[in-house]
């Protein structure tokens, strides 16, 4: 996905192949002034916005704050469900009130983050929405929309309801490897989530097709209303494994495989 080159106001998403930038530049909170999300790096930019692409916004020097305490073990555990190829695709909630809930928050937010979703108008209200602090709502939704405007989807290859053209499928999956938090306290918490994925256009005449990436998100998240929710996030590459010697797919195979295999709500 992109960042790493230490703006925090891109917002990025999706595929990886291009980045974009809010339009209040400079760096800060996602929420105050920039955010990012999809871009990845200048040759893959737009899709990291969440890819989005706008995947994954953010912005924002986190304040790691709170002191280190063990982990309830009689916590609540949040429900949780199977995923299937379609069908409704919710945003997981109901974390624990521990460490370990902050970083299943994380990992889950991580994913929708980086989602295709992102660059939908109707899921992408719905999305910010049900992830975002209640005092950062407005705001995302308003720089999301901006960033994520009828030119840059245009850009990117999709219509204005973030869709692809007939015989092109979007791809933008988002898989969390590993997580931890770097500060936590009872009100807040900061987790680092490293993730690869999949993010481009599946079809025989994209001009943006899909390509793997490794990055790691960093969520700063607040406890409120009995949940963990996002407060700010950011992105930067890496670690990046040597890539393996694998036969590369055809995009008709990218396509199916996206349709036929559902992607994953929860984790940890």
């Amino acid at each position: 996905m992109s960042p790493g080159d230490g703006n925090d106001d891109d917002l990025y998403g999706g595929t990886g192949q291009t980045r974009t930038r809010l339009p209040d530049g400079g760096q800060g909170d996602v929420y105050g002034g920039a955010a990012r999300r999809p871009a990845r790096s200048s040759s893959r930019s737009l899709i990291t916005v969440v890819g989005v692409v706008v995947l994954l916004i953010a912005a924002i020097a986190f304040a790691n704050r709170g002191d280190s305490s063990s982990d309830s073990d009689d916590a609540k555990k949040p429900d949780t469900s199977p995923t299937a190829p379609t069908g409704t695709k919710p945003v997981a909630s109901g974390f624990a009130h521990d460490k370990q809930g902050a970083q299943s928050a994380a990992a889950n937010y991580a994913v929708a983050l980086v989602s295709a979703d992102i660059l939908k108008p109707d899921r992408r209200t719905e999305i910010v929405r049900q992830l975002f602090v209640p005092d950062r709502v407005s705001g995302l939704e308003a720089k999301f929309d901006k960033a994520y405007s009828a030119d840059f989807l245009s850009r990117i290859g999709l219509d204005t309801n973030g869709n692809a053209p007939a015989g092109q499928t979007y791809v933008s999956r988002t898989v969390p490897v590993g997580t931890r938090t770097t500060a936590y306290s009872d009100g807040t918490a900061t987790a680092e989530v490293w993730c690869t994925g999949a993010f481009g256009t599946a079809g025989e005449s994209t001009k943006n097709p899909v390509t793997n990436d490794w990055f790691t998100m960093t969520l700063k998240l607040r406890w409120t209303e009995g949940d963990w929710k996002v407060e700010s996030f950011s992105q930067k590459d890496g670690p990046s494994p040597v890539n393996g010697d694998n036969k590369i797919s055809s995009a008709d195979e990218i396509a199916k495989a996206v349709e036929q295999y559902g992607g994953f709500t929860y984790a940890r």
